[in-house]
C-alpha cells in the first residue's frame, strides 16, 4: 500500500508560480496600488533555485509582483524598503514549535521573529485542545483555560493578537488524556471511538494532522494500532502524521519502522520530529538509520523528517524515571520517588537499563551531560544551568538521589537539556533533501515570566544558527538549500499552498537578513539572547521587525487547514 504524495501537485504549483513571476516582472498593477516595495535585495525565493536580484511589490497581505520595478513606481509606493546587500527570503516556517501557551501569555513571539520565523506549527502530542473529560486544565503563566476544543484555543489566540501565523496538530496523547486521563490501560472500543471523534473534531476545526511523542509515559501507553486508527481519521482532511518516535537510541530502527507502518496503514504522509541519533553508542551511524526512511521513500511512501541544529536536546528529568515508576500518574510516581526501596530499584534500572526503554542516562553516558533548564521553587533556582554532576557535588548526594529529590521538590517536572548527539550526524542530516528545519523551541523573551530559567538556546537561535554556522562559516549546505528547508519544504509537508515561496499570489511573509552577519547568540549558559542579522520581518504584509526592533504589530493569523 502506498501513501499518495502531494509532491507532484506542489511541484506543478511551483512551476506555475515561476511562470507568473516571469509575467509580472514585465507588468503589474498600477504603481499607486503598491502598499510596500522591497527593493534591490537578493531574492532567495524558497524553491531551492539560485538567488537573483529583484524587487518585490506587495498589496495588502499578498505579493503581487516580483521583478524589476521602475523608479516611478517605487516613488509612488506607500512604503519602500531598500534591501541592497541583504537577502530577501520567505518567512521561516517553524514546523515544530512549543509556543502553544507562550503565545497566549505574550503574542509578540520575540525570540521567534528575531529568527525570521513568520509561522509556528504547534501541538506535539499535547496540543492546546481538546481539553475535555479527564484532561487537566492546568496551564502555565496563569492562563485561564476557558475553551474545550482546539478551535476554541484558536479563537483565544486571535483575540489576544499574535505577531506570527499559527497552525497546530491535534495531539494523540491529548485526546487520550481526555478519555483515559493518565491511566495506562487499553481503551475500550467505545473509548477508542471517542478518541477518534476528538481527532475528527480537531481536523474539522483546522488541525494539520495528528501528532505523537512516544518516549515518556503517559505518551508511551498509546499503541501502534491505536495510532493507525487516529491517523486514518486525518486522511480525508489531507492531514499528516507527525511523530516523536519511540526511541532515538538503541531501538531507533524499530521506532522508525513503527512510524512508517502507521503512515502506510493509514495512507497518510509521515514527518519524523527532530530526527536524530540521541545515543553516543550509535554515533556516526546516521547514514544507516536514515536509509530506513530512504527505503520507504523508494517504495513510494511519503516519509520525511525535520531537525534542529544542535547536539543537545531538551526533555525533562522525569525521562530518567523508569516507566514502571510512572504507572498511575504523577502522584503515584512522587510516592515512589519518596520510597527508599523504590529509589534503589529505579537507580539500578537507570544504571543497567530495561529492554524497550530509551534510557537517557545510558544514552548520555555521564551525569555532566545533563543540565537543569528551569525550576519553579525559589530554593532550587541556584541549580538552573548546572549539570547533574555539579548538583550532586554541591549537595553531597549520589547523582541519582539528587535527581529523585529535585523531582520531588518540583512536583515531578524539571525541564532539562541532554547532550546526546554528535556534529557529524547533525551535518549528515542537513544534506538529505527530505529533511527540513524546525526549532523544537518556544517563543519567549529575555524579560518577565517568559525570561525565566535557562532553556535550550534553540528557542532563540535555530534558524540564524543554520544560516551563520552551517551555511556561511562551515558551508555544510548552500544558502538556497537551507532556505528551502526553512520555507517551502515545510509548507509542502503541511499542505500550505500560499506561503513558503516568494512569487505573485503568495502571502507576504518575508525575512530580510544580512548574510554576512546573521548568527545566533544564545548559549547554554546564557540562552536569553536574541539572534542578530535578521533586520526586517514581514508577516501578512506588515512589518513586525524593522532594523532588528519589534514594531509592536500583531498581524499574525491562525492558519486552519482546509479553511
Amino acid at each position: 500500500m502506498k501513501i499518495f504524495s502531494r509532491n507532484k501537485r506542489w511541484t506543478g504549483s511551483v512551476i506555475l508560480l515561476s511562470f507568473l513571476t516571469f509575467l509580472t516582472s514585465c507588468s503589474g498593477p498600477p504603481a499607486d496600488s503598491y502598499d510596500l516595495i522591497v527593493s534591490g535585495g537578493l531574492v532567495v525565493d524558497g524553491s531551492g533555485a539560485p538567488g537573483y536580484q529583484a524587487d518585490i511589490a506587495i498589496n495588502g497581505d499578498t505579493i503581487v509582483k516580483v521583478g524589476e520595478i521602475s523608479p516611478e513606481e517605487k516613488e509612488a509606493a506607500r512604503s519602500l524598503l531598500g534591501a541592497e546587500g541583504l537577502v530577501v527570503s520567505p518567512g521561516f516556517i517553524d514546523i515544530h514549535s512549543h509556543s502553544d501557551w507562550a503565545l497566549l501569555a505574550d503574542g509578540s513571539a520575540l525570540s521567534k521573529i528575531h529568527q525570521g520565523v513568520t509561522t509556528e506549527i504547534l501541538g506535539e502530542s499535547l496540543s492546546a485542545g481538546p481539553i475535555k473529560g479527564l484532561a487537566k486544565k492546568d496551564a502555565p503563566y496563569g492562563i485561564n483555560v476557558d475553551w474545550s476544543t482546539l478551535g476554541g484555543y484558536f479563537e483565544r489566540l486571535e483575540q489576544g493578537g499574535i505577531a506570527v501565523n499559527v497552525g497546530s496538530f491535534v495531539g494523540s496523547t491529548q485526546v487520550r488524556l481526555c478519555v483515559l486521563g493518565e491511566a495506562s490501560r487499553e481503551p475500550t472500543p467505545d473509548e477508542m471511538l471517542e478518541m477518534e471523534a476528538l481527532v475528527k473534531e480537531a481536523m474539522e476545526e483546522g488541525a494539520y494532522g495528528v501528532s505523537s511523542a512516544l518516549l515518556v509515559p503517559p505518551n508511551t501507553y498509546i499503541t501502534t494500532e491505536q495510532l493507525v486508527k487516529l491517523a486514518r481519521v486525518v486522511k480525508p482532511f489531507g492531514g499528516i502524521y507527525s511523530t516523536h518516535i519511540r526511541s532515538e537510541g538503541l531501538g531507533i530502527e524499530e521506532a522508525i519502522g513503527e512510524a512508517i507502518e502507521i503512515g502506510e496503514k493509514a495512507q497518510v504522509p509521515v514527518d519524523v520530529i527532530h530526527f536524530k541519533i540521541a545515543d553516543r553508542r550509535l554515533w556516526e551511524k546516521m547514514d544507516q538509520v536514515s536509509d530506513l526512511i530512504g527505503q520507504a521513500r523508494s517504495r513510494g511512501l511519503e516519509v520525511t523528517a525535520n531537525q534542529y541544529p544542535y547536539i543537545a536536546g531538551q526533555n525533562n528529568l522525569v525521562a530518567l524515571v523508569p516507566p514502571w515508576a510512572m504507572e498511575g500518574g504523577t502522584d503515584l510516581m512522587l510516592k515512589r520517588l519518596g520510597d527508599q526501596a523504590a529509589r534503589k530499584r529505579m537507580e539500578k534500572d537507570l544504571m543497567e537499563g530495561i529492554p524497550g526503554w530509551f534510557n537517557h542516562y545510558l544514552a548520555m553516558g555521564e551525569w555532566k551531560n545533563c543540565l537543569v533548564a528551569s525550576v519553579k521553587s525559589e530554593k532550587n533556582k541556584r541549580f538552573e544551568g548546572k549539570s547533574l554532576a555539579q548538583i550532586a557535588e554541591e549537595t553531597g548526594k549520589d547523582p541519582a538521589d539528587a535527581v529523585w529529590d529535585l523531582l520531588l521538590d518540583e512536583h515531578g517536572s524539571v525541564p532539562a537539556v541532554y547532550f546526546l548527539m554528535c556534529e557529524e550526524d547533525v551535518k549528515y542530516l542537513m544534506g538529505l533533501p527530505w529533511v527540513s528545519f524546525g526549532s523544537d523551541g518556544t517563543a519567549v523573551r529575555p524579560d518577565g515570566p517568559l525570561g525565566e530559567g535557562k532553556p535550550h538556546p534553540r528557542w532563540y537561535g535555530t534558524f540564524p544558527r543554520i544560516l551563520g554556522k552551517y551555511v556561511r562559516e562551515e558551508q555544510v549546505l548552500p544558502l538556497e538549500a537551507a532556505i528551502r528547508k526553512m520555507t517551502s519544504l515545510n509548507a509542502e509537508k503541511l499542505g500550505i499552498e500560499d506561503r513558503g515561496l516568494i512569487a505573485p499570489g503568495m502571502k507576504a511573509d518575508l525575512a530580510v537578513f544580512n548574510p554576512e552577519t546573521v548568527s545566533d547568540r544564545a548559549t547554554f549558559e546564557q540562552p536569553h539572547q536574541f539572534s542578530v542579522g535578521i533586520d526586517y520581518v514581514v508577516v501578512n504584509g506588515v512589518f513586525v521587525l524593522e532594523k532588528g526592533v519589534y514594531t509592536g504589530e500583531k498581524p499574525g493569523r491562525v492558519l486552519r487547514k482546509g479553511f
